[in-house]
């Protein structure tokens, strides 16, 4: 377990896990949210992104929290390792409610509001989402190790056997 991706609905706990598989392993950790986003709630353009997630792929070790769609097959082709948080959505939206107003590390700002189209997306993921999820899995799963957690419980047992 050298390079890994960390995935699953908004609110499931991506990033807080990240983070405690980084204190338990060393491996270095990256938030997509952090590359992607600007303190400004602007974006850097999808070519800036493409160049610094491949400059994170060729490193030895890695620890890569969050889903963006459009580049989880390249992620796929370049980790060893995945885990899935794939929690119920009624514990995501909770989570995501309960975050509002709280500084992060994986964002460069403090959420001020549970938006709506954010919330509508993370209502929508179960069936637009973890499908091609799935999918990607089945396709470059046997070539990986790949634990999908269902409750944090399950998570947390994980990570406790570090």
């Amino acid at each position: 377990m050298k390079r890994v991706i960390v995935i699953g609905s908004p609110g499931a706990g991506k990033s807080t896990f990240a983070r405690r598989l980084r204190d338990r392993t060393g491996i270095p950790l990256v938030h997509l949210d952090m590359i992607w986003h600007q303190p400004d709630r602007t974006t850097i353009s999808r070519e800036a992104f493409d160049r610094k997630l491949s400059d994170i792929l060729k490193t030895d070790a890695w620890i890569i929290d969050g889903n963006y769609g459009r580049t989880l097959e390249l992620r796929l082709q370049s980790c060893d390792t995945v885990f899935l948080l794939d929690y119920p959505l009624e514990v995501c939206l909770a989570s995501v409610a309960a975050r509002i107003g709280k500084q992060r590390e994986d964002l460069p700002w403090t959420e001020e509001e549970f938006d709506e189209e954010f919330r509508q997306w993370i209502i929508d993921f179960p069936l637009s989402e973890l499908p091609r999820i799935y999918k990607l899995l089945d396709q470059y799963g046997a070539e990986l190790e790949v634990h999908i957690f269902k409750t944090r419980e399950e998570a947390d047992q994980f990570l406790k056997g570090i």
